[in-house]
């Protein structure tokens, strides 16, 4: 159900005191990636800046993604939290919405133990709705170690994990650990997205696809299509945008981006603060190469 190019969408913010969550901009954002070809949409992860969401603009976001999306590809719902009682809550809010499948991030901040951790995620698998972890050991400060991946990856409802280490033998070794199991190892970094589809894994959950969702979908088709050197020509051409979504915070440099393609964006929240002068020059130099 989540292969192939899924974008991690922003959440727009109106340009007011409030900041208000720009619904519109929301569903116009939406529609377009949809035209371009995606595979599936996460609201509410990191690069939709789900730290800043209250609960009730948390359920707003996925409920209207939902009601955009229409079921023409799936909806994976962004629910983690470093509380597991607020992970669970959000899981059932999400279910009850009709999201096809939640992404939980694993607890930042507390660094469960390995039976913490193993707990949290079978309570939320429990609920009966597919999850799929989520691994960024950079944002979490602790690394989902492939024996406790394999280990969960037996629950029926846990069908795959979003992987960010950055760690290709990692990633390798939870492939070959999980082969008999109907089990999703998904890129969470764009850079690194070829790469695994060569060892198995089975598509992106995508930063540089709200950019160009285009050249994300061929590059993944090319490769299902056996036409490895078209999907490393694309892997190259996109290699400048990879490096620019994260010449500062994600998701400051893609909501610019977004923003400088005439897309909703809108401001990120505070604590992250809006992109420099200089960095802005930068990213239109690299925008520039696709336009």
């Amino acid at each position: 159900m989540f292969e192939g190019v899924l974008p991690a969408i922003i959440t727009p913010f109106r340009r007011n005191s409030a900041m208000d969550v720009d619904l519109e901009g929301l569903r116009s954002n939406i529609e377009f990636l949809i035209g371009q070809g995606v595979h599936g949409i996460v609201p509410c992860g990191s690069t939709g800046e789900s730290a800043t969401l209250s609960f009730e603009e948390h359920d707003r976001v996925i409920s209207e993604t939902i009601d955009v999306v229409n079921g023409r590809v799936p909806v994976l719902a962004g629910t983690g939290s470093n509380n597991t009682a607020e992970a669970v809550a959000l899981t059932k809010n999400a279910k009850e919405l009709g999201a096809d499948g939640v992404l939980v991030i694993s607890p930042y901040y507390n660094k469960p133990n390995r039976s913490g951790l193993v707990k949290h995620y079978t309570i939320l698998a429990d609920l009966d709705i597919p999850v799929v972890m989520y691994n960024v050991p950079g944002r979490t400060g602790q690394n989902l170690l492939p024996d406790m991946v394999i280990e969960l990856a037996s629950h029926p409802n846990i069908v795959g994990i979003k992987e960010a280490s950055g760690d290709i033998g990692q990633v390798s070794r939870i492939i070959e650990g999980t082969l008999d199991e109907d089990f999703l190892v998904i890129s969470g970094d764009d850079a690194i997205t070829l790469p695994m589809l060569a060892m198995g894994g089975a598509g992106v959950i995508s930063v540089a696809a709200n950019v160009e969702p285009g050249r994300m979908v061929s590059l993944f088709e090319y490769f299902c299509d056996g036409d490895l050197e078209m999907a490393l020509d694309i892997h190259y051409e996109l290699s400048p945008l990879f490096r620019a979504m994260f010449i500062d915070t994600n998701p400051i440099p893609v909501k610019k981006a977004v923003e400088l393609r005439g897309m909703a964006a809108g401001p990120v929240r505070l604590p992250l603060d809006e992109l420099d002068a200089q960095k802005t020059h930068a990213l239109k130099e690299v925008l520039d190469l696709y336009d």
